[in-house]
């Protein structure tokens, strides 16, 4: 209960310093497009402004996630994480959705729709560019920690904002330059780097709701971890399925079929135990012994 709680704070504390980032530079960035007269810096402002949004899916998908198992949910309620995760991925690609379309508007509309940004705009996008890809990594830092598909989703939100703001950064640029069109070219290429990371989330999300086996090397280290207790003379069945961030783990071991069902029973107790302090991630293990005749 004591991880439990310790991932929940942590998670909430993370997602709450990228509502508090978010809302300062989206409100920045609003006022830089608007004063710089920038397309391309409303676009990005509204993408950090959905930022916002999906940090408050995150802290309410997470608080979820750790509630104790009930009679309804005997496993518990960690894929409310992933929940989360596949929300995040729909706000991501219906704010880039918009994004492309009122581009697309823009550059039908001819060259009286298309104006020349201000400095300002262009100066925004790179302070943009530097926090956008410091929360992602702050937030990755405990993504990877916390074993949080939630978070990690998040962290990929930022460094998609990240990259839209590269992308509005050239857009205003060659506006700048005296071509006006590059601004709405560069929303577009916003719009796919947003679609991107918007799959890639769903995708990501949506394996782990289907009982995914853990990677290869995971199991691997599962497969170690058993064969380190002297008595185990092999490994019948290793199964894994991934359960939100967490994940379960069923075991057929063999053992010595003159042992007492007290020692047996004791080896199993031994790997047990040994799997869930050396892998803090593991939820639940079922150990079976078989007879090794």
């Amino acid at each position: 209960m004591g991880q439990e709680l310790d991932f929940e704070k942590t998670a909430t504390r993370v997602s709450l310093v990228s509502v508090i980032g978010n809302t300062v530079l989206s409100l920045l960035k609003l006022m830089a497009g608007i004063l710089a007269h920038s397309g391309a810096m409303i676009s990005d402002a509204v993408h950090s402004a959905s930022d916002v949004f999906s940090s408050f899916i995150v802290i309410i998908g997470v608080k979820l996630s750790v509630r104790a198992p009930d009679k309804e949910h005997p496993y518990g309620h960690e894929r409310f994480e992933c929940v989360a995760a596949i929300i995040l991925s729909v706000v991501l690609a219906g704010t880039g959705l918009l994004i492309g379309w009122r581009a697309v508007e823009t550059i039908r509309a001819g060259a009286e729709a298309q104006t020349t940004p201000g400095l300002l705009a262009l100066i925004a996008a790179i302070v943009s560019i530097a926090a956008k890809e410091a929360m992602y990594w702050y937030t990755r830092y405990y993504a990877k920690r916390l074993n949080s598909p939630a978070l990690m989703a998040n962290a990929w939100h930022h460094r998609s904002d990240a990259l839209s703001s590269v992308g509005a950064l050239i857009g205003i640029a060659g506006a700048r330059l005296g071509y006006p069109v590059m601004e709405p070219i560069a929303s577009l290429v916003i719009c796919a780097f947003i679609l991107k990371a918007a799959y890639d989330i769903f995708h990501d999300a949506t394996s782990k709701m289907v009982d995914h086996a853990c990677d290869p090397e995971t199991e691997r280290q599962l497969t170690e971890c058993v064969l380190e207790q002297p008595e185990v003379r092999g490994i019948d069945r290793l199964q894994t399925r991934e359960f939100g961030s967490r994940v379960y783990v069923d075991l057929e071991i063999r053992l010595d079929g003159d042992l007492p069902l007290t020692r047996a029973h004791a080896i199993a107790e031994q790997v047990h135990d040994r799997i869930e302090r050396k892998f803090p991630s593991v939820k639940h293990i079922m150990v079976h012994v078989n007879p090794d005749e």
